[in-house]
């Protein structure tokens, strides 16, 4: 698949998984607008697109201050020309039950993972109307769809991903925008490496393929909401879980 000529906009890009989607999308020529707060890890990525021929952007931003980043985002936007494609991948988690819960911890977690994505959308959204063409893929989890104890912070936040996607995706269909989700299971990364052994073993029981997920597999599925093969896909959660979640 070509993405050649094309502009992507990718947050959270310096993650596992992010950086799985920047490797596959400027593997298919789509020039990169790089967005995430971790400076070195993020030129990293740049640096590795960049060696294969696309031109690659690094913006460091961190969403933790909504008010903070949404002034960053209109500056930052203005210096770039267009984006074709955006794909929403910035999350955090600071899991804890409800009872034992701090009210920042809730409130970092949604502005990082549910309000980024608006302030991002929101800005770039303008140029994709004026083209009449645009693609977006929001990154959600399975667990937005059938939640997960000490995780209801994050759960929320996944969930209001697929809702905003739903929403938008009407919103913008008249002019020639898709509005996607992937909504990862049991991906191998930083994040889950982080659980405990026996917290990690009981969730990979539940998965009916028997195996964790790799962040390629994620990618794909970005890849493909992103490209032609998709242009009549809209309004869609894409289940990239092993089975974990169906229905």
């Amino acid at each position: 698949m070509s993405l050649k000529g094309k502009v992507t906009m990718l947050t959270g890009a310096s993650g596992g998984i992010g950086r799985e989607i920047a490797r596959i999308l400027a593997g298919d020529g789509s020039d990169l607008v790089l967005v995430d707060r971790g400076i070195p890890a993020l030129e990293e990525v740049r640096r590795e697109c960049a060696e294969k021929g696309v031109r690659a952007e690094a913006i460091p931003l961190d969403f933790g201050d909504p008010a903070e980043a949404e002034r960053w985002i209109s500056e930052a936007i203005r210096g770039i020309p267009r984006v074709d494609h955006l794909v929403n991948n910035a999350g955090i988690t600071r899991d804890g039950l409800l009872m034992r819960m701090k009210r920042e911890d809730w409130d970092s977690v949604l502005s990082i993972n549910l309000t980024a994505a608006f302030l991002i959308t929101r800005a770039v959204v303008p140029s994709m109307m004026k083209a009449r063409y645009g693609r977006i893929v929001n990154i959600s989890s399975v667990v937005g769809m059938m939640g997960n104890p000490g995780q209801a912070n994050y759960c929320a936040s996944k969930a209001g991903i697929i809702g905003f996607t739903l929403s938008l995706a009407r919103e913008l269909a008249s002019r020639n925008i898709t509005v996607n989700a992937v909504a990862p299971g049991f991906i191998d990364t930083a994040m889950t490496a982080a659980m405990p052994p026996a917290a990690r073993e009981a969730l990979l029981s539940q998965v009916p393929l028997g195996r964790m997920g790799a962040p390629c597999d994620v990618a794909e599925g970005v890849r493909f909401l992103l490209g032609e093969g998709a242009s009549y896909v809209t309004g869609t959660v894409l289940n990239i879980s092993g089975g974990l979640h169906m229905g």
